[in-house]
């Protein structure tokens, strides 16, 4: 057990992060879309601490209010029901286009929407920001890289991608969407920012959202079976969602001619069992490892190159894997609480139906 509580100490930084970028005395307004989600919610919360008036927008799909109730009330916070795929019509200083949903549960649920979330979205988005003449940032994703050939990815490699399957309304999807940021870009002088994120966690995942750690979490704390798809070798890095924002607002705050795409990730490599080992261990559960067929087109290995992060934004991770998870944990405790369960029962049963 010790062992797999400990196993990370070798991702202990060896470059102290500088602070963030002190906000100016001119307030911004920032729209972020998808601003109710999971990442979204922590990017408002951390704009608003930064003295900008916050836009947050939203359709639920798979955010959640209670990512941003402790916001509503806030006097720089405003919320606004909207789905991207649909023109919106606001002054704000800054876009942050996070409208999407970003896993497999969600964005294979209704493939067309998701299609139409990343390329009508960005559409909108871009045509806003090219009407208001103001910064643009596109939450991508490393899914662009499909299941890789090279390891880790750069982002000069182009990918590896199936343009046909079950993941691909996602993987295209955003493909497109970098495409237009950078013909804007080009074409009309757009100052565009494209960030491609890799496996991300932290307090306000949905438990049933069918990501790995929410997974082995949910399962764990439940000490019910965990599952592993495949014979669980596969590998993935672990960003925990407080170093991504940091990322994230370092790539929207740098000098015009840094536009991406860039990687923001963490590049410390764990096999999916190690992680399912460390859950148990940390959880103190009583849960059994089982395995399940692979799905189509699940990338075996996953490891982002961040040189360019650290040589231009000056960024790379600090939260250890063993930290992140505590927290994490320390949160699904609280939501699966036994106010919280029947909740997420009927929200299941509703998305079913």
């Amino acid at each position: 057990m010790d062992l797999a509580v400990s196993s990370d100490r070798a991702m202990v930084p060896t470059v102290t992060a500088t602070p963030l970028p002190a906000a100016t005395h001119q307030t911004r307004r920032v729209l972020v879309t998808g601003g109710a989600g999971f990442i979204g919610s922590h990017l408002c919360e951390r704009l608003l601490e930064m003295s900008c008036d916050v836009l947050c927008v939203d359709n639920f799909f798979t955010g959640a209010r209670r990512n941003i109730e402790h916001l509503r009330h806030h006097p720089r916070f405003e919320l606004l029901r909207h789905d991207i795929t649909f023109p919106l019509y606001v002054e704000v200083d800054e876009i942050y286009n996070l409208a999407c949903p970003a896993s497999p549960v969600h964005y294979q649920w209704d493939p067309v929407q998701t299609t139409k979330t990343s390329v009508l979205g960005a559409i909108n988005m871009l045509g806003l920001a090219k009407r208001l003449r103001v910064k643009v940032f596109q939450a991508s994703t490393s899914e662009v890289y499909g299941d890789p050939e090279t390891h880790p990815q750069q982002e000069s490699y182009w990918g590896h991608v199936n343009p046909i399957g079950p993941r691909s309304c996602y993987d295209e999807g955003k493909r497109c969407a970098e495409t237009l940021f950078f013909d804007y870009g080009r074409q009309h002088k757009l100052k565009i920012k494209v960030l491609r994120i890799f496996n991300t966690y932290g307090p306000r995942m949905q438990p049933n959202d069918g990501r790995v750690v929410s997974n082995f979490i949910v399962q764990a704390l439940n000490n019910q079976p965990i599952t592993i798809y495949g014979d669980g070798q596969q590998t993935r890095s672990f960003c925990f969602v407080d170093d991504l924002v940091n990322g994230t607002i370092r790539l929207m705050n740098s000098p015009d001619y840094v536009t991406g795409p860039m990687n923001c990730g963490n590049p410390h490599e764990f096999t999916i069992r190690e992680l399912a080992e460390k859950v148990i261990a940390l959880t103190g559960s009583r849960s059994r490892i089982i395995h399940q067929a692979l799905p189509q087109d699940d990338p075996r290995q996953r490891r982002p190159d961040i040189s360019q992060a650290q040589e231009l934004l000056d960024w790379q991770p600090t939260v250890m894997l063993t930290e992140g998870l505590r927290r994490t944990i320390c949160y699904f405790e609280q939501l699966l609480s036994v106010g919280h369960r029947q909740e997420f029962a009927e929200a299941d049963s509703s998305r079913e139906a």
